[in-house]
Parts: structure tokens; C-alpha cells; sequence
């Protein structure tokens, strides 16, 4: 094994372990918005910069839907301020570590058959494997 790889695979462990550190999170963003209420007589209708507010929310998307919630100024906003910067902290830890790990599977030695006929038999083992991931989509 090449230093190398045994570099990465450190930086790999590292990176593991400042994962388990993550604390709360939860995926999502949070804004502050400032709405018109749609009643024609009031201030908001009749003055752009006076919109009713500020409401906070949270969004996110879920398994291909949007959710949001309203959150009340203080301790909840920070709690979820919190949680989704915990997030961004878990993302760009998982994402470091996809990058190694593509690192460290570029770095290793392909492991070459020992005959003619062990390659025909892999050969012949992948296009199957390949041919059933093909008729699954």
C-alpha cells in the first residue's frame, strides 16, 4: 500500500470522526418575509413599504415536496438557525469525504485475473450483472 493511500485513509478516519461530532440538524432554509394581507383598505395596499411583518419560516423539501413551518421570533428561530447550519456543516463533511474516498478507489491497484479464462468468466459475469441493472430501469 502507498503512503499515499495510507495519507488519505487518515484523512478518511478524520473525517469520520468529525462526523459523529455533528450535533441536531435538519435540512432546510429560513426566511423572513413581509406580505400584503389583500384587503384594499389597508396601509399595506396602499404603501409598499408597509407590509405586514416580519414572519419567519422555515423551508425545506422532503422527498420531492415542499414543507414549511412558521416559526416565532426567539427561541425557536434560533433553534432551527442552529440546526440548519449544523446541516451545512454535516453536508460539507459528506461531501469531503465522497471526495476521498473517490481518492483513495482512483489510488488502488486493479487486480488483474491470473488467466485468459478467469477474464473470459469475469467478462461474461459483468454483462449479466449490467444486463439485469439495464431491464430493472
Amino acid at each position: 500500500m502507498s503512503a499515499n493511500i495510507v495519507q488519505l485513509e487518515q484523512k478518511r478516519n478524520y473525517l469520520m470522526k468529525q462526523l459523529t461530532m455533528v450535533g441536531d440538524f435538519r435540512r432546510g432554509t429560513i426566511s423572513v418575509n413581509y406580505r400584503k394581507c389583500g384587503k384594499p383598505e389597508c396601509r399595506c395596499a396602499k404603501d409598499e413599504s408597509q407590509r405586514h411583518g416580519p414572519q419567519y419560516l422555515w423551508n425545506a423539501t422532503i422527498g420531492r415536496k415542499s414543507v414549511a413551518k412558521n416559526l416565532r421570533l426567539g427561541p425557536e428561530v434560533e433553534k432551527y438557525i442552529n440546526e440548519t447550519e449544523e446541516y451545512k456543516k454535516f453536508m460539507k463533511l459528506c461531501e469531503e469525504l465522497v471526495e476521498v474516498n473517490e481518492q483513495i478507489c482512483d489510488a488502488r491497484e486493479i487486480k488483474q485475473p491470473g488467466s485468459q479464462e478467469a477474464l473470459e468468466a469475469l467478462k461474461k459475469k459483468l454483462r449479466k450483472q449490467l444486463m439485469k441493472r439495464q431491464t430493472k430501469k
